[in-house]
């Protein structure tokens, strides 16, 4: 399937797809995108490229029988947590002693992630709020910059913008961001001082 037409939904629309109408398609189109993430988190834990290519299919068949039993917000962390469970749990399998003693850890570590993923999540949701709280002008050119990795150059001609205009943006932008972030963080107690 062709999914380039796909390229401007994002992940937590195409979720929201999938939960609406249950086609197995918007998760396809999800997996593909992070393909690549998948395979390099295979290899790194596995360092062997056909174990590696094996295990990416066998994580798809476990994402298409898991995403339908949980309400995902962040589809790539999730998944980057479903990859790196299924790699540690291929090693323990075989036997890896260096692992064994990792696993034994394990409790402690997946209480950790499920933390940081958390935290990670909210620390998301504040983003998303900053940004929308940028003006206009600040929120498109940060946005195509920071989330879309585009250049000043892609940004100007896209937007109209001159090249300083973008620059600006950005940079007031991102001094404004901080502000934002900074203010919520003190507003939801996650400061201490």
């Amino acid at each position: 399937m062709k999914t380039a037409r796909y390229d401007h939904i994002t992940d937590a629309e195409l979720l929201d797809y999938f939960y609406a109408d249950g086609n197995g398609e918007w998760i396809g189109i999800l997996l593909q995108r992070y393909t690549l993430l998948l395979l390099g988190v295979c290899m790194k834990y596995l360092k062997d490229e056909t174990e590696a290519k094996d295990c990416v299919q066998q994580i798809f068949l476990k994402v298409l029988t898991e995403v339908p039993k949980y309400k995902i917000d962040y589809f790539k962390s999730w998944l980057y947590m479903v990859a790196k469970n299924h790699c540690l749990m291929r090693l323990r399998d075989k036997g890896n002693r260096a692992v064994k003693e990792l696993s034994d850890n394990h409790a402690t570590d997946a209480e950790a992630d499920k933390q940081l993923l958390q935290e990670n999540e909210t620390t998301y949701e504040m983003l998303e709020e900053a940004i929308a709280e940028l003006s206009e002008e600040q929120r498109s050119c940060v946005t195509l910059f920071y989330l879309q990795k585009q250049s000043y150059q892609q940004i100007a001609d896209r937007t109209g913008y001159t090249l300083m205009r973008v620059k600006s943006y950005i940079q007031n932008g991102k001094r404004n961001l901080k502000i934002i972030l900074e203010q919520k963080l003190k507003q939801s107690g996650r400061t201490r001082g």
